[in-house]
């Protein structure tokens, strides 16, 4: 079952931010590995780089969606935001 919201919540929210970031990172990484292959040796270092950084938006992304954000969330007093 969706929220009430989640147009805005698709829209504001900074968890769906990093994991779009994050999935962006998983889908090039395999693409630069492929490409890199045909040019050049592979480099061990930006594939790691590649994996830690899809690690650290993952981890971003779960922290930031434990916080509170008002534009999302509405008042704290319970009451859910407005629609749009």
């Amino acid at each position: 079952m969706l929220v009430s919201n989640w147009r805005a919540v698709v829209k504001h929210a900074w968890s769906i931010r990093l994991m779009a970031l994050a999935l962006l990172c998983i889908i090039i990484e395999p693409i630069y590995t492929f490409v890199a292959a045909t040019w050049v040796s592979r480099n061990i270092y930006i594939q790691l780089a590649m994996s830690v950084a899809t690690g650290l938006l993952a981890v971003a992304a779960i922290i930031a969606r434990i916080f509170v954000q008002q534009k999302i969330s509405g008042d704290l007093n319970g009451e859910p935001p407005a629609e749009g």
